[in-house]
């Protein structure tokens, strides 16, 4: 007998450790929309009940339905747990690295000519995750802009936990492997003792980082213009209506000609005329 996505075998109930059924997926990820604006898929069921078991163990409680009412309850502080349970996070030193190219060659040069006077770079980080993202851009800025040049980048995820991550700019040497030995020495310091297989962002790197939870559904407390904003692999957990907003609500945020780069899966067309692709899931504004 065939199953719909509505229900799921009783074998496979009986194997879990709380009972967790179509419905309290609905109204979690239901939730999760509401709060968040992230649209969860039919095939995140799983997921959900691998990820949140810790949680509902954590609360002492005895089912998921107990968890729904919980995070039901305006009252509650858990809904910060919940979203940092969801979300996940996958990032890398340079991913996408023609972004990184192309912010050498053509964005940083142009800044140079634009912002004589101020002789500063604002740059932001929409869903830093672990970090990565944030530090990439400050390497190639700072290599790459005149000495004596400011550079500011907000670094924002809604995920608590991995900005804390990235605030402390520890990682494991297998995640800096693709880093050239020379960049490598210029930015990082080398872990001894407990902290042999690690490394360490220099702190004049961090120093240009501002790290702040932000939920991209909610009010932006932002009102500077940034030079460029990096915000990947983000649209795609929304839905049309959303992206619109968030297209626009950047826009305001770029002057005429800067840049906003996307996910290598993720597409701006249909979505907004107040950007243009230029490069590889890159849009510069227009409008």
């Amino acid at each position: 007998m065939s199953v719909t996505p509505r229900q799921e075998p009783s074998s496979l109930q009986q194997f879990r450790e709380f009972e967790y059924t179509r419905a309290d997926f609905d109204r979690l990820r239901a939730l999760s929309n509401k709060h968040s604006g992230i649209l969860v898929p039919d095939d995140k069921f799983d997921m959900f009940y691998s990820r949140l078991t810790k949680r509902i163990r954590a609360l002492r409680l005895n089912s998921f339905k107990e968890y729904c009412r919980l995070l039901e309850d305006d009252s509650t502080q858990e809904f910060t747990n919940f979203i940092n349970s969801i979300t996940t996070n996958l990032t890398a030193f340079f991913r996408e690295n023609h972004h990184f190219d192309y912010l050498k060659k053509t964005v940083i040069p142009e800044l140079i000519e634009k912002n004589q006077t101020s002789r500063q770079v604002r740059a932001w980080s929409a869903g830093c995750s672990t970090g990565e993202e944030a530090y990439s851009i400050a390497m190639t800025l700072l290599e790459n802009l005149p000495v004596g040049w400011t550079v500011k980048i907000l670094a924002t995820d809604i995920d608590t936990q991995v900005l804390d991550f990235a605030a402390n700019g520890v990682y494991e040497l297998n995640r800096v492997n693709g880093i050239p030995e020379e960049r490598l020495k210029r930015w990082f310091k080398k872990g001894t003792g407990s902290q042999i297989n690690k490394v360490k962002v220099k702190p004049e790197l961090r120093q240009m980082i501002t790290f702040k939870q932000l939920n991209l559904m909610q009010d932006w407390p932002i009102k500077t213009p940034f030079d460029f904003i990096f915000c990947r692999n983000v649209f795609i957990y929304f839905d049309r209506e959303t992206k619109k907003t968030l297209a626009a609500k950047y826009s305001n945020l770029l002057t005429i000609g800067s840049c906003l780069f996307i996910g290598h899966s993720e597409s701006l067309q249909q979505v907004t005329d107040r950007f243009e692709l230029i490069g590889n899931t890159i849009y510069r504004k227009i409008g």
